[in-house]
């Protein structure tokens, strides 16, 4: 199971993971942040899977994850991940409340900070990495993060089978860019997770 290779890859998250996992299961189905349905999948399909992307961020980087909603996958890569900076930017008052109260809960404040709004309003923010998941289509991914990225670093947007041809939508967007799929989380996910990746 996806959740005792998590544990045997990250065994100092395991406490701040199994906590979250919780709060998926609980709060988060009762506000309305992930469907009843999910709870069987809370370790395979979401924790795991995101999880899988810490391979790709390098070390203390400055991470903005975009449209956070219940924290997938800024959370988890701020929870199995201790070295990095996380800024959450989820628009929804509900989804901020829920995002916030985790954090407290994980003691994990002073390295992730929880910012409402739009990803095109932040003011001038720029992060080594920009992360989404389950967000919008890369062409419009890209224009709102592309923005924040700073000069060398990169936007890692989780995507599934579509990707190939959302990177083929959105040659406009990335102009002179290069996207790059790449698969992620072996040994601990199957099938492997699907992330597009593209340098500033």
């Amino acid at each position: 199971m996806s959740r005792d290779q998590l544990f045997a890859q990250f065994p100092e998250a395991i406490a701040g993971l199994t906590s979250y996992a919780e709060w998926l299961a609980t709060a988060g189905v009762e506000r309305g942040l992930i469907g009843p349905r999910e709870t069987d999948r809370i370790w395979d399909r979401h924790i795991a899977n995101c999880a899988a992307m810490a391979e790709l961020v390098p070390a203390q980087a400055r991470v903005i994850d975009i449209g956070s909603g219940a924290g997938l996958p800024g959370l988890v890569l701020a929870i199995v991940r201790p070295d990095v900076h996380v800024t959450l930017i989820e628009p929804l008052q509900r989804r901020c409340d829920f995002l916030n109260e985790v954090i407290a809960d994980l003691q994990i404040g002073e390295r992730v900070d929880v910012m409402r709004g739009r990803a095109q309003d932040v003011p001038a923010k720029k992060a080594d990495v920009v992360t989404a998941r389950a967000v919008a289509p890369l062409n419009k991914l890209l224009s709102w993060a592309l923005p924040l990225v700073a000069p060398g670093g990169q936007v890692l947007a989780m995507k599934g089978s579509s990707a190939p041809t959302e990177i083929e939508e959105a040659a406009k967007v990335l102009k002179n860019r290069t996207a790059e799929i790449v698969l992620c989380g072996q040994g601990l996910v199957d099938p492997l997770t699907t992330v597009v990746r593209v340098s500033s």
